[in-house]
């Protein structure tokens, strides 16, 4: 068995992709050979995310040189691009290095992330993690010297947790709570509890009405957690889990769920609602991959799959039989 790629060369790496990307923006080769160097390690989509964060926010005015500084430019175009391109990634890396060198004097900070209806935002936190905060969601930061806490509102959103064994990172939503070190998951919160998601890793899961009864839950696993009843028994499937977290880069995919199912998850995501006029038609399957801003296509495609028409009313879609 391969030895597991080191944290810091995951870094590294998304630093040079970051670079790569940024020269050849459009260039289908490259953003193929991205996509797949971010599918072999689940790492890896957390750390690029975070470095393109840094790169954008690099002040260029500062690290390229003006073109009204007396600098002699090199005689090879090319390679004066390069070495631009080198100077920004060494000094991301600098930036980069400079955030984890200043872990060790942790200040108490808080951040409120909040999505609008539809919208969905990647957010990399001063720890080093990642936050994927789906539509309509509000999540709350904070981030301290002994441990770290997420605050799930309303919502849904998906986190890459920074390795720090010393600050746990725990996210609350309503009276469940998800405890993780170094992982990835989602949290999804609804009336009663919250279904959680885990995609790397291991987390632990409690209720503060039932903190007797955890379970550890491995990645690959999802179960739901009753406010008081606590976690339920935990169902493994990488491939339902990866389908169902498709919203993270804008699409919802449906596997057999009952078209009622996949209308209330669209409608999560549009001032535009689906309605389904004939109740028949609820309990039809669906099968299909769409845009999470498209709910016009999903429903013409439903109305083909199940034998039924569409006509908009009074800013509605409505689906019903012919």
């Amino acid at each position: 068995m391969s030895e597991r790629e080191s944290a810091e060369a995951i870094e590294e790496a998304a630093i040079a992709w970051v670079a790569r990307v940024d020269s050849s923006p459009d260039d289908p080769e490259t953003l193929a050979a991205l996509e797949a160097w971010q599918s072999q390690d689940p790492r890896r989509e957390g750390a690029y995310f975070r470095a393109s964060a840094a790169w954008a926010g690099l002040d260029r005015a500062r690290v390229l040189p003006s073109s009204n500084d007396d600098v002699e430019a090199p005689p090879v175009k090319h390679r004066a691009s390069l070495g631009r391109r080198s100077l920004m990634a060494g000094a991301l890396a600098l930036a980069l290095g400079s955030v984890v060198l200043g872990f060790s004097s942790w200040r108490s900070s808080s951040k409120e992330i909040v999505t609008a209806l539809g919208e969905v935002r990647r957010m990399p936190l001063s720890d080093g993690s990642l936050a994927v905060v789906n539509t309509d969601s509000s999540i709350n930061v904070r981030l301290r010297s002994t441990g770290r806490d997420v605050a799930l509102d309303r919502g849904e959103a998906w986190f890459q947790v920074a390795k720090d064994k010393e600050r746990p990172f725990v996210v609350s939503a309503g009276d469940v709570r998800v405890r993780a070190v170094g992982t990835a998951f989602s949290v999804r919160k609804t009336m009663d509890g919250a279904d959680i998601q885990v995609t790397e890793g291991t987390v632990q899961i409690w209720s503060v009405a039932n903190p007797a009864v955890r379970r550890s839950v491995s990645a690959g696993s999802r179960l739901y957690a009753g406010n008081r009843a606590g976690p339920g028994a935990a169902t493994k499937s990488v491939h339902d889990i990866d389908r169902s977290l498709s919203w993270r880069t804008g699409q919802l995919v449906f596997e057999g769920e009952t078209l009622g199912s996949a209308v209330a998850e669209f409608n999560r995501y549009n001032a535009t609602q689906i309605r389904i006029e004939d109740s028949s038609l609820a309990s039809g399957r669906f099968v299909g991959s769409f845009r999470t801003n498209e709910p016009e296509a999903f429903a013409k495609a439903a109305a083909a799959l199940l034998g039924a028409r569409t006509y908009e009313s009074n800013g509605e879609i409505i689906l019903t039989r012919p």
